[in-house]
């Protein structure tokens, strides 16, 4: 599955933004993130998820990689 980008040059989003494209709220995005089974990265305080991960949690890859 390719995911339709609102905006396709940024490559991330963030945990609020990331939660309805994969159907939880926001602290279910940090519990997946915790878990294990979404990857993201850290910038500074800031977590973002990049698009890749998002796509390959939905296709059921995981944050195994």
């Amino acid at each position: 599955m390719t995911l339709a980008h609102d905006n396709p040059t940024r490559l991330t989003r963030k945990p609020e933004e990331a939660g309805p494209m994969l159907g939880v709220g926001r602290n279910g995005v940090y519990d997946l993130i915790r878990s294990g089974q979404l990857r993201s990265i850290r910038v500074g305080r800031k977590i973002l998820i990049p698009l890749s991960a998002i796509d390959d949690f939905l296709n059921g890859s995981g944050g195994d990689q």
